[in-house]
Order: structure tokens, then sequence, then C-alpha cells
């Protein structure tokens, strides 16, 4: 963020600022039903977290109620330099598991990828996880409320539907996007 008042340039000897991870998102891999645990004590530490949600209504025997639940389960989204404070703040959270990556490393997540499903979350169009997709068009929307969203363009039964991976946990969401004006991306 930036300050509204002026900055003076100060001459004085050059410090050395010890070289840091750039912060980046990572997806970090949970116990079953524990992510908004996670979520929530990573926040209480000062970690920026992201947990995507989706309502459904769930049916028993005597009534029906509007949850909501994660919509890729068992991951929550980081963002964090990875440094060792970073880690040894996740790893002692109990139900975290591990980053996901190889050998537990952590994998970049492009940011594109966290605003895309930010930006279809937002709106009120109906979405649904949906299997990954590796092959495929890649499509960008152009106008409208998910504008710049890129995804795979999919055509089931006459339906057209957007979906947007993460490709680090392989887990993808499908929004309808009939009306929505769409370019190879």
């Amino acid at each position: 963020m930036s300050s509204a008042g002026t900055s003076q340039a100060i001459a004085s000897a050059p410090v050395t600022v010890p070289e840091t991870e750039p912060v980046r998102w990572y997806a970090l891999h949970t116990r079953a039903r524990h992510e908004r645990v996670v979520e929530q004590r990573l926040r209480e530490q000062g970690m920026e977290t992201f947990l995507p949600t989706v309502r459904e209504v769930h049916r028993w025997s005597d009534r029906k109620k509007v949850v909501d639940v994660p919509l890729f389960s068992c991951y929550v989204f980081v963002r964090c330099a990875l440094s060792a404070d970073d880690r040894t703040k996740v790893f002692r959270v109990d139900s975290a598991l591990g980053f996901v990556g190889t050998r537990g490393a952590g994998a970049p997540i492009p940011d594109e990828q966290i605003a895309g499903v930010r930006t279809v979350l937002s709106q009120t169009s109906p979405c649904r996880t949906h299997p990954f997709l590796k092959v495929g068009q890649r499509v960008r929307v152009c106008g409208g409320a998910m504008d710049g969203v890129e995804g795979v363009f999919l055509s089931e039964n006459g339906d057209h539907s957007l979906v947007i991976s993460v490709d680090v946990i392989q887990r993808s969401l499908a929004v309808r996007i009939d009306g929505y004006q769409v370019k190879p991306a």
C-alpha cells in the first residue's frame, strides 16, 4: 500500500537486504473436512489465505439446509514467501498436511488462476467442480462481469461452459458462459 504523504530521499550507506523469496500463492493439502479450521488458524497467524466455497443444499430426512462447502475439498490456498518462518507457521497448524508440489516443496500457483476462481465465485452464475482438463482450447471471456477470465472452452449437450483449472492441485471448476463472448487466449 502506498502512503499519501511525500517521501524524502535520505542519503545513507547502502544497506544489505537479505534475498527473499517472492510472495506467491501455494496450495496446502489438509485433512478431510478440516479446511475451515486450517484457514482460520493460518489467518490468526497473519497469513493471507483463500478458501473458495460454494453454497449447496443438503437434505436430511427432516429438513433442508443451505451450507457453504469448500469448492476444492482438502485444499486451502495460502499466499506466502515460502520462507523457513512461513513453513514453520504452516506446519504448526494441526490438520495441515503439507504443500502441494514435488517432495512437499510447494509449487507456486499463478495469480491469474486464483483471480479467475475468485472472479467466478463472486458472480451469481451457478458453478460446479469439474474434472481436471489439461487438453483443450484455452479461451478468454470478452466483456461482462467475467471479462478477462481465462479457461478451457467446453460444450456439453448444447451448454457452453468455461473450465477454470488450478494446475497444481489438479482441480477445476466450470461455469456456464452462455451469452458471453469468448475468444482464443
